[in-house]
């Protein structure tokens, strides 16, 4: 699905009736908004929350990426 939207003099952006009926959002929602490879994309929190935890998921199991951060924050520091 797609469609065109014009940006107001404000900077708003209405979401067509039929793209919120289709993803079943509401008045009140909240939209998570981030610039990905010069487009714009729109999500639910839950969603980006969603997309983190499939990226763990293929993680072996006891591998533990805050510890492996914190041993090249480590290094990185002796360094200095």
């Amino acid at each position: 699905m797609s469609a065109t939207v014009i940006v107001g003099r404000q900077g708003r952006v209405v979401i067509p009736a039929e793209v919120r009926a289709a993803l079943d959002l509401h008045a009140g929602d909240r939209l998570t908004l981030r610039v990905e490879k010069g487009r714009v994309v729109l999500e639910r929190p839950a969603d980006a929350v969603e997309g983190l935890r499939a990226l763990g998921r293929g993680l072996p199991e006891g591998r533990s990426l805050v510890e492996e951060l914190l041993a090249e924050r480590r290094e990185a520091a002796d360094a200095e």
